[in-house]
């Protein structure tokens, strides 16, 4: 298998865990607070990252490895918190599809600067792509955005692009000892946050599991971006892994029987059509 396949599958691969793990933490956050939901998430995920790097026997990284690891971290949690101050200023049908083709975008255009252009096709895969994630994300019809929408939306999408390409900086000799270091710094920015601010709320039992395997499969999902980026173009990996708002309204439409509507189907179609062109 070359390596441009494997680009391909750990990518999709990471649109899947991502996709799931945000479904699960949705199902947590509907009766808790979402800042101690998250914090949890990210200790079981960076516990998970670790083991996975002990079992593997993973060689120990240079520092400098962990130092971009550690920035990715701080990066991907101030994204975060962009993200859901947007989603409680702002309207959610904005801020989410702004944050997820702003993340997608910055990463290409690095990309074009640090490896240059890709093929033509998969230029125009990429341009589907990004409208694929627009409408998956469910795009608001009021196509008026408000200036703080789109001052958290940019932040947020920095933010998980900074991770992307930060990453990307650490994973030349491992891959799950540097997001472990990344899960690290980004558990010690959300307590030191979360006590701050005084926002921790107990979850209950029932949550538990789902926040625990929100954790796992968000860590699952970093991990394969690392390895889609390692092996091929970053853009190309960001790009595949930025389409996970499909594997979320599709669990959504199966588990919860929520019906998708019209623009999410289209950007169902339009996703798989960018697959094409990214894959010839």
């Amino acid at each position: 298998m070359n390596e441009h396949t494997l680009t391909i599958l750990f990518g999709l691969a990471s649109a899947l865990a991502w996709g799931a793990g945000d479904f699960s933490g949705g199902l947590a956050t509907k009766r808790g607070n979402v800042t101690s939901v998250v914090l949890i998430s990210q200790i079981a995920g960076g516990l998970f990252l670790l083991l996975l790097a002990l079992v593997f026997r993973e060689t120990v990284p240079p520092s400098g490895d962990f130092l971009f690891g550690a920035l990715a971290g701080i990066a991907g949690v101030i994204g975060l918190l962009a993200l859901y101050s947007g989603l409680a200023h702002g309207r959610m049908g904005v801020v989410a599809p702004l944050t997820a083709v702003a993340s997608a975008a910055i990463p290409i255009v690095y990309s074009l600067f640090a490896e240059g252009l890709p093929p033509a096709l998969q230029i125009a895969g990429f341009a589907l792509a990004l409208i694929a994630v627009w409408l998956l994300s469910g795009a608001s019809g009021d196509t008026a955005v408000q200036r703080v929408e789109l001052g958290y939306s940019l932040l947020a999408g920095t933010g998980f692009a900074l991770f992307f390409i930060l990453i990307d900086q650490a994973n030349e000799t491992a891959v799950f000892w540097p997001l472990t270091a990344a899960r690290l710094a980004s558990v010690t920015c959300l307590a030191i946050f979360i006590a701050v601010r005084g926002i921790w709320q107990r979850p209950t039992r029932e949550q538990i599991p789902l926040i625990v395997l929100a954790g796992l499969l968000d860590a699952l999902g970093n991990a394969f971006f690392a390895l889609s980026a390692r092996f091929g173009r970053l853009d190309l990996a960001a790009i595949l892994s930025s389409l996970y708002p499909a594997t979320t309204v599709l669990l959504a439409q199966i588990v919860l029987h929520e019906r998708l509507n019209r623009p999410q189907w289209l950007g169902v179609f339009i996703a798989l059509l960018a697959l094409i062109l990214i894959t010839i």
